[in-house]
């Protein structure tokens, strides 16, 4: 099998050429111009450009995200947290992209002789940045993966080798982005053009505490590594992310108005630019002829009707009431009878991220307001309306009239946000163990000051008889309800949900539910036996049935494995 020309676990494109003995020697097929050698670090830049896409920095979708996960429900239930994947639909794993960062690698020093390191320096710690995200993908999705620096020959024994330990690979991606960090500008910039030192910071902070909690939390299970560090990348996520901290580049975005700022953040801005707390961000612009079809395909809009898509009880319960205390045993909750009592005396952000009643819906051009009123009596009379839970996201949708229309439709995309950074630390103390107030205050703090929120205070945190993580610390049930509810539809709930080995808690034999039945003029779903939403009782009568032995990872293909006798599967997914 020594000809067979290809880098362990390739996507289907690779395996097509793989009898092509020049295949691994040719130039990348989606650089932008001809790199038989860099002579000016415009090469450079021009080459790390194929890397800024979507791929790399998704953006949130319509209608947000976490659809799979136990924050949102659509119509039709995600496969792999109902355990309906099966060997013969595995997602081929695709090297292309460090096969493409890694010529960079192979090929950049040629500039030496043209140009002063300090010239072109951004463009490698953008490799390196590059390089870290593209594995930490590999990483999530199939846990053990090859590390390769460069492009192997056609005879190099890297092809057919075994995959590296996890923990190898997330060593690998956090020094990737010490490099990353000591190259890149640190200068804020616009934040939409090129990436800085302080992102590839956070993206550090991200991926030690997603190693560390993985290695924490499944200890002992099939998925986790021989001799686990958790606390080594707890301290790497606490170092990455008090170094953005302590720069002073970044806070918080507010104007002092905490029934709307949060709101604000996400669907009232043309350009963020100017903003103290998106790091990083994608413009759109129909001045340069970006027109319907590239913005439903990427953009940060969302359409003003839910579309089968609404967020899940289970998400809007974790919002706290008015006092800081949780909804159970409180007097300040008001019940489930309506939309608009369930928001009473609860954090802003809960009526900030979904639809409320009073509220605007649609402001038109002449100034003409139609509130969510309307909204909720016409909701699931139509498919445009239909919503499964019933409560709808407003998060990130512009109730202006004429940003509603696609072609027209110039909203900003958040990538990276400095709120992530706070919650990145708060977590990473908790765990260690070393969470002190003054950690509480410097991050939970800042994020439940903007709305007006009481602080969490460590020595007089109220029991919650709903806490997730009954068998946790209160402290670390507090942080994570923060993270959820902060952090809520922008795509982080099912990594977290991953890397806290909480399938058994949070999905396996549950369902998401929706708010009261009887508030709805019209409703084509099943309703529990207490009266709410229940989209999936049919479809899934025992609940998701994610598979604990199985599922926390993808498969490895058939082909992949019969490519390379070096490969095991993962567990639970049989031969």
């Amino acid at each position: 099998m020594k000809n067979i020309k290809i880098i362990t676990g390739v996507l289907a494109f690779l395996m097509l050429n793989a009898c092509r003995k020049d295949f691994l020697d040719r130039k990348p097929l989606d650089q932008v111009g001809a790199f038989d050698y860099f002579k000016a670090p415009k090469d450079l830049e021009t080459y790390v450009n194929q890397f800024y896409n979507n791929s790399l920095f998704p953006i949130v979708s319509n209608y947000g995200s976490d659809f799979n996960s136990d924050n949102a429900v659509a119509t039709n239930f995600d496969a792999r947290l109902a355990g309906t994947r099966t060997l013969d639909n595995a997602d081929t794993i695709s090297f292309s992209a460090v096969r493409n960062v890694n010529y960079f690698f192979d090929n950049y020093k040629r500039i030496e002789s043209y140009a002063a390191f300090n010239d072109y320096k951004q463009y490698v710690g953008e490799a390196f940045f590059f390089r870290a995200l593209i594995y930490f993908n590999l990483l999530k999705g199939w846990g053990d993966i090859q590390w390769l620096t460069s492009v192997p020959g056609t005879e190099s024994p890297e092809l057919l080798r075994q995959r590296d330990p996890r923990n190898v690979v997330a060593d690998n991606i956090i020094k990737d982005l010490d490099s990353a960090a000591l190259y890149l500008q640190e200068a804020k910039t616009d934040g939409a053009s090129r990436i800085n030192k302080w992102m590839a910071l956070l993206i550090q902070s991200r991926v030690a505490l997603y190693e560390g909690s993985w290695e924490k939390y499944h200890a002992g299970d099939p998925f986790g590594v021989a001799s686990p560090q958790p606390e080594k990348y707890f301290t790497k996520a606490v170092e990455a992310a008090t170094a953005i901290m302590e720069s002073g580049v970044y806070s918080l975005y507010s104007t002092g108005s905490p029934n709307t700022d949060y709101y604000d953040l996400f669907s009232r801005q043309r350009s963020y630019s100017g903003n103290t707390e998106v790091m990083f961000w994608k413009s759109y612009n129909n001045s340069l002829g970006k027109g319907e079809g590239v913005f439903t395909r990427d953009r940060n809009y969302r359409q003003r009707t839910p579309n089968e898509h609404s967020q899940t009880k289970e998400l809007a319960d974790s919002y706290l009431c008015t006092d800081g205390n949780p909804i159970s045993g409180n007097a300040l909750f008001k019940g489930y009878t309506n939309i608009g009592l369930e928001m009473q005396n609860r954090d802003p952000r809960f009526f900030q991220t979904f639809g409320m009643p009073g509220s605007p819906w649609v402001i038109t051009s002449a100034g003409n307001v139609t509130n969510y009123d309307t909204l909720y009596a016409i909701l699931n009379q139509g498919l445009e309306q239909y919503a499964p839970s019933g409560y709808v996201l407003r998060k990130g949708y512009d109730n202006r009239e004429i940003y509603q229309i696609p072609q027209y439709e110039e909203t900003p995309g958040i990538i990276y946000r400095y709120g992530e950074v706070l919650l990145n630390f708060a977590e990473a103390k908790a765990e260690l163990g070393t969470i002190t107030q003054d950690d509480i205050d410097k991050s939970i703090k800042k994020l439940r000051d903007r709305v007006g929120m009481p602080n969490l205070i460590l020595s007089a945190i109220a029991a919650d008889p709903e806490w997730d993580f009954p068998t946790l610390s209160p402290v670390i049930n507090e942080v994570r309800r923060e993270r959820r509810v902060e952090l809520a539809a922008e795509g982080f709930r099912f990594d977290d949900i991953m890397r806290w080995a909480a399938a058994d808690e949070l999905i396996v034999g549950k369902r998401p539910h929706g708010f009261k039945a009887a508030q709805l003029d019209v409703n084509p779903y099943p309703v529990d036996a207490e009266g709410f939403l229940d989209p999936y009782q049919q479809k899934l009568s025992s609940g998701y049935g994610f598979k604990i032995g199985r599922d926390y990872l993808n498969a490895i293909p058939k082909d992949q494995l019969l490519l390379n006798p070096s490969l095991v599967q993962n567990p639970g997914w049989g031969e």
